[in-house]
């Protein structure tokens, strides 16, 4: 009864370890969240910028601060976006500094369409209208952080 009971253990104990590492190996996979930014940018040659959103994950609402848009400006303006921030394993992705997705200068149509991408492979398709008057908003190089 002691080797059958010994067996059992063992054998328990083999598939317990067995699924633990089969779990620890699936991969995990990015998402797709809906993302909504106001941005404000003031300058003369040097601008300053800023402003705030939220990214919705799988129903969650996560708030962003932004910072850190460009220089090179002339004017003021207010920008909306919304659209999506592909690529996310997990929320904390967001974060970090967006540049040029892909090869080349940054895709953005009169400030109102932009594609971007920061160091974490998450890639930012976003558009909106913007409020104002400045030469360029200058979204490449705009910091995304969680609060």
């Amino acid at each position: 009864m002691s080797n059958f009971s010994r067996g059992t253990k063992f054998t328990a104990i083999v598939v317990a370890a067995g699924a633990m590492l089969m779990a620890a190996s699936v991969p995990s996979y990015a998402q797709t969240c809906s993302i909504r930014l106001h941005i404000v940018k003031a300058g003369f040659i040097v601008g300053v910028g800023g402003g705030n959103g939220t990214m919705v994950c799988q129903g969650r609402p996560y708030r962003l601060s932004v910072g850190g848009i460009g220089i090179g400006s002339l004017g003021i303006a207010a920008v909306d976006l919304a659209g999506t921030a592909s690529n996310v394993r997990r929320p904390s992705d967001i974060a970090g500094t967006f540049g040029a997705a892909g090869v080349g200068a940054t895709f953005v149509v009169g400030a109102q369409a932009a594609t971007l991408r920061n160091e974490r492979g998450v890639i930012l398709n976003v558009s909106g209208a913007q409020a104002g008057f400045q030469v360029s908003i200058g979204l490449a190089g705009m910091t995304i952080a969680l609060q």
